[in-house]
């Protein structure tokens, strides 16, 4: 039996086609995104989706648990104590209920953006705390997202050869 990593090569998905209006090209880009992390979690392989496949301890469970606090931070109003914690998973957390929290927090935060009509209006957040304008947010969570898929797209191809969006 070989112990070498698989090799799926998945069709890459293009970038989105969207509207011509800065929103839906920032929200687009941004579901995009959301989606491609997702998609390299669902289906990963316990327990490598929690194993540290680099020195500096990330892992697929972790990047898509960091991303569901920062999705909940910036849209949501959540508050972090503490940035570094949210690299991991708890232990009793598969590859399911992970993905399955970050998609309900996106579902969560894209009804609050649907209301947002002013990209820069400051993004609505409960208890009046000072928050950036809708477009910083988007912007920030399309380089947030984008970074740490593509940390994802290694550390998937690391465990199992998976590869592609």
């Amino acid at each position: 039996m070989s112990t070498a990593p698989r090799r799926d090569r998945r069709r890459d998905t293009p970038p989105p086609r969207t509207g011509s209006g800065e929103a839906e090209v920032l929200r687009g880009f941004l579901d995009y995104l959301r989606t491609s992390i997702a998609v390299k979690v669902d289906g990963a392989p316990e327990p490598q989706v929690r194993t540290a496949a680099v020195p500096t301890g990330t892992n697929l469970l972790g990047l898509l648990n960091h991303l569901t606090c920062v999705e909940r931070s910036m849209f949501l109003g959540d508050e972090v104590a503490d940035w570094q914690a949210t690299f991991h998973a708890a232990p009793t957390d598969g590859a399911a209920e992970v993905v399955a929290r970050y998609r309900e927090a996106v579902e969560r935060a894209n009804g609050v953006l649907d209301g947002c009509t002013d990209l820069a209006a400051p993004v609505p957040r409960p208890g009046g705390r000072p928050a950036p304008s809708v477009r910083w947010a988007l912007t920030h969570m399309i380089e947030e997202t984008g970074r740490h898929a593509g940390h994802a797209d290694i550390v998937r191809e690391l465990i199992d050869g998976t590869t592609g969006r």
